[in-house]
């Protein structure tokens, strides 16, 4: 049976485990540029098979959340590089997640402050994370306008863009965020998106620009750099689809030919509950569905998982299993999930925004275990 610690080839990379490290946003880039100590985070947990970055923001139009990183400037692209080189120097492989948040943003965040954009003229129920001095404050989102229909491709283009700048950066490839209520996920599911054109209204036409995108990004830098990331059923960011089974499978299919290195599978809430008695899901008949169509990229799961649901999903088809929260308090975890070592704390208050600390000064195993367990 395969373990987590075991070696996968994953699209162009010869990963040394199955762990992943799930993207997880710390408002740590003022002006949407990385700083030294985020070389520093990276390069601290590259033990894990894989690295994928916080949520990068492919445009200023992209960004949603302050202080959140870019990959738009020529600045920006030059401190990626700083932590691309320091994790390839501790051994590790990268990739950065493609961001554009759509409607789940602030006018205060916007070019000449401007309203946010969606599919549809639809406010989000959601909060984004403003910073006053460094201190996080929970705002809520704008108002969006919905996008024209001459202004998509321009869109296209600013991920195809991205996908070019994240390997001019060192980055090892990139991962398509297409979940949790961002501008994907929005124009895919019916909630967000009440078009009546070519991009809205049946299946085909609201998976058509997810589709647009990852072609253009793996018709720049292959699929074998390229993963994508979904979340069928989450109701993060006040996201819904009135039928996720059929649209998922179509996605999936669709993907399949794009030889993608791997498909990213949230299942249920993200950060909350796996299973959602009042959204059901099945994520074995999506595998299948992608299998079927020829798709051969590592299917990784994520939301929740401990050493123990680990296993189990790799007996049950999984090919990764990504952890998130545990790795902002556990740097080596990957060391703790072997012997069974307890967890470091995770210190909240320190999530979004700040410097050091709750970044880059939790204890690893060498430096002296500390007492108490994470979920």
């Amino acid at each position: 049976m395969p373990s987590l610690f075991d070696p996968l080839r994953v699209g162009a990379w010869h990963l040394k485990n199955r762990i992943a490290m799930a993207p997880l946003t710390r408002n740590r880039a003022p002006g949407a540029v990385p700083q030294a100590i985020t070389a520093t985070y990276y390069a601290q947990r590259a033990s894990a098979g894989l690295l994928i970055t916080e949520a990068t923001a492919i445009s200023h139009q992209a960004q949603g959340y302050a202080d959140v990183p870019g990959l738009y400037a020529p600045e920006q692209v030059a401190a990626w590089r700083t932590v691309t080189d320091a994790v390839h120097a501790a051994g590790g492989c990268i990739v950065t997640q493609l961001w554009h948040v759509g409607r789940v943003s602030h006018t205060s965040l916007q070019p000449g402050e401007g309203a946010p954009v969606a599919p549809s003229a639809i406010a989000a129920k959601t909060k984004t994370v403003l910073l006053d001095n460094g201190v996080p404050r929970f705002e809520d989102t704008s108002v969006p306008r919905a996008l024209a229909l001459d202004e998509l491709p321009g869109i296209v283009a600013d991920y195809r863009r991205a996908a070019r700048a994240a390997l001019d950066a060192g980055f090892d490839g990139v991962e398509i965020h297409a979940a949790n209520g961002y501008l994907l996920d929005q124009f895919l599911k019916t909630g967000a998106n009440q078009r009546a054109d070519a991009y809205g209204g049946p299946i085909e036409h609201r998976a058509r620009l997810l589709l647009e995108v990852a072609q253009a990004i793996t018709d720049e830098i292959g699929g074998s750099r390229t993963g994508i990331r979904l979340s069928p059923v989450t109701p993060a960011n006040d996201i819904a689809d009135a039928d996720p089974q059929p649209l998922f499978e179509h996605v999936l299919r669709c993907l399949a030919p794009l030889g993608l290195a791997y498909v990213h599978v949230i299942e249920g809430s993200t950060g909350g509950p796996r299973d959602l008695p009042e959204r059901p899901f099945d994520y074995a008949a999506a595998q299948a569905a992608y299998r079927s169509a020829g798709g051969q990229g590592a299917w990784m799961v994520n939301n929740g998982y401990t050493r123990e649901l680990a296993d189990a999903a790799l007996t049950d088809g999984a090919d990764l299993v990504a952890f998130g929260r545990p790795f902002i308090a556990n740097p080596d975890l990957l060391e703790r999930l072997r012997t069974g070592a307890p967890l470091n704390p995770n210190d909240r208050s320190t999530w979004y925004g700040g410097g050091e600390r709750g970044y880059t000064d939790y204890p690893t195993l060498t430096a002296g275990h500390a007492a108490g367990s994470a979920a």
